[in-house]
C-alpha cells in the first residue's frame, strides 16, 4: 500500500514529504511508557540478571506489540545479554581484563586520579543500552539469554536504569 502511495509522487521531494506523512501516521498508533528500575551493584564485575523485572515492566505495560529499550544511566555500567549461569559471570570479566586491562595507563586516570579508567573504556565497549522486541507481551529472547545489567566501576553503585517500552 505506501510503495503505491509513494509511486504517486511526482519527484523525490514530493515523496520524500509522503514517506514522511506515512510515519507520522505509524507513529500516531504507538504508544511510550517510560519506567524506571534502581538497582544496587556490589562492585566491578558484578552482573545483575534484571529479566524479571524488564519483562515484568512490559506485561504491566499491556502493549502487545514492539520494544523495549534498557538503558543504564552512567559511563562505568554496560546492558547486554548473557546465559547467566556461573560459568560465564566468571568468563565475562576475564574477557573484559584481557581486552581492557586495568594494570595499565589510562589517561582518564592521569586527569581524574580515580583508578577507574578502565571501567569506562569497558563500559563503552558493551554499550548503555539495548532494544528487545516482544510479542503479544513476551520478550523474545532465547532460552538461556538474560538482560544483564554488567558493572564496571570499581566500587558500589546505585544505577538507574531506564526502560521505555514502545508499541501498540
Amino acid at each position: 500500500m505506501f510503495r503505491q502511495i509513494l509511486s504517486c509522487a511526482i519527484d523525490d521531494n514530493e515523496k520524500f514529504l509522503l514517506f514522511i506523512k506515512i510515519i507520522q501516521m505509524l507513529i500516531q498508533n504507538m504508544t511510550v511508557i517510560t519506567k524506571n528500575i534502581q538497582i544496587k551493584s556490589k562492585s566491578e564485575n558484578d552482573i545483575i540478571d534484571i529479566t524479571h523485572q524488564v519483562s515484568k515492566i512490559v506485561k504491566e505495560s499491556k502493549i502487545e506489540n514492539g520494544a523495549v529499550i534498557v538503558f543504564v544511566v552512567g559511563s562505568t555500567a554496560a546492558i547486554t545479554t548473557i546465559e547467566y549461569e556461573p560459568g560465564l559471570q566468571n568468563d565475562f570479566p576475564d574477557m573484559l581484563s584481557r581486552l581492557v586491562p586495568k594494570d595499565i595507563e589510562y589517561a582518564h586516570d592521569n586527569t581524574w586520579h580515580d583508578g577507574n579508567g578502565h571501567s569506562h573504556v569497558r563500559a563503552s565497549l558493551i554499550g548503555p543500552s539495548l532494544a528487545i522486541p516482544f510479542i503479544e507481551g513476551h520478550l523474545t529472547l532465547g532460552t538461556w539469554q538474560q538482560i544483564v545489567l554488567v558493572e564496571m566501576d570499581t566500587r558500589p553503585r546505585e544505577r538507574k536504569i531506564i526502560l521505555q517500552v514502545i508499541g501498540e
